[in-house]
C-alpha cells in the first residue's frame, strides 16, 4: 500500500475543537517507575524518555489536563509474582520475565513515575497480558462511560505499547492524537520513523506544546 501524501498542517482551531476538554481523555503508557524512572528493567528506554524531555512533557500534558478538566487515564503494565495469567508467547515476554526489575503488582515498578503527577480523579488501568494498554483491559468501556472521542496518546515505548495503543483506538472508532514529543523508543532515532511513516497514517500528530495551548494552557 503506497502512503497517502502528508496532510496539511492542522489548524489550531481545528485542533482545539478535536481536543475539546469533554469529549477528550489523556492515556499515558507505561508511565512507570520499573519502566521510566532511575531504576528501570529498561534502562536505555528511561534514560531515552527522560535525556530527550519526553517524560518530562507527558508530565506537563498530564498537570495541564488536571487544570482544564480533560480525564486522565495511566495504564501501567505489572505481573503477579507467581505469574499467573501473564503472556509468554514472545520473546519480548520471555526477556521480561529474566529482568532484574520486575513490574510486579503493589511493587514501587508499578507506580506512575515522577515527574508525572497522579490526581484522585486520575483513573489507572492496570494489565497483566499483552502488548497493548488498550486491548483486554477496562479502557475502552471507561472511555465509552466518559463520552471519549478522542484520545490523546503518549508515554512509552514508541516501539510496541504506543502503535498498539494507536491502533486499538482506531480500530475502536477513537480519533487518536499524538504529541510526538511526548513519546520515546529505542534507539532515540526510530520514533521520528515511526511516527512519520506508521502513525501519521492514522493519528493527528501533534506536539505537547499544542496541545496544551489547544486546552487553554
Amino acid at each position: 500500500m503506497t502512503p497517502p501524501p502528508s496532510e496539511p498542517p492542522r489548524t489550531a482551531a481545528g485542533l482545539a475543537d478535536l481536543l475539546a476538554p469533554a469529549r477528550c481523555v489523556l492515556l499515558t503508557v507505561e508511565c512507570q517507575r520499573g519502566v521510566v524512572g532511575p531504576d528501570s528493567a529498561l534502562p536505555e528506554l528511561a534514560a531515552v524518555a527522560r535525556d530527550s524531555g519526553a517524560l518530562g512533557r507527558v508530565a506537563r500534558l498530564v498537570s495541564a489536563a488536571h487544570d482544564t478538566g480533560v480525564q486522565v487515564l495511566h495504564a501501567v503494565a505489572e505481573r503477579r509474582a507467581d505469574g499467573r495469567g501473564a503472556s509468554r508467547n514472545a520473546r519480548l515476554f520471555r526477556a521480561a520475565e529474566r529482568m532484574p526489575v520486575q513490574q510486579l503488582t503493589g511493587s514501587d515498578a508499578v507506580r506512575v513515575a515522577e515527574p508525572v503527577p497522579v490526581a484522585a480523579e486520575d483513573l489507572v488501568v492496570r494489565r497483566l497480558h499483552g502488548l497493548s494498554p488498550i486491548a483486554g483491559t477496562e479502557v475502552d468501556a471507561l472511555l465509552r462511560n466518559l463520552g471519549c472521542r478522542t484520545l490523546v496518546i503518549c508515554g512509552v515505548s514508541a516501539n510496541v505499547a504506543i502503535p498498539n495503543a494507536v491502533f486499538d483506538a482506531v480500530n475502536l472508532g477513537y480519533t487518536a492524537v499524538v504529541p510526538e514529543d511526548a513519546i520515546a523508543g529505542v534507539p532515540a532515532s526510530y520514533t521520528p520513523a515511526m511516527v512519520r511513516n506508521t502513525l501519521s497514517l492514522v493519528a493527528a500528530v501533534t506536539t505537547a506544546d499544542e496541545v496544551i495551548s489547544s486546552w487553554g494552557g
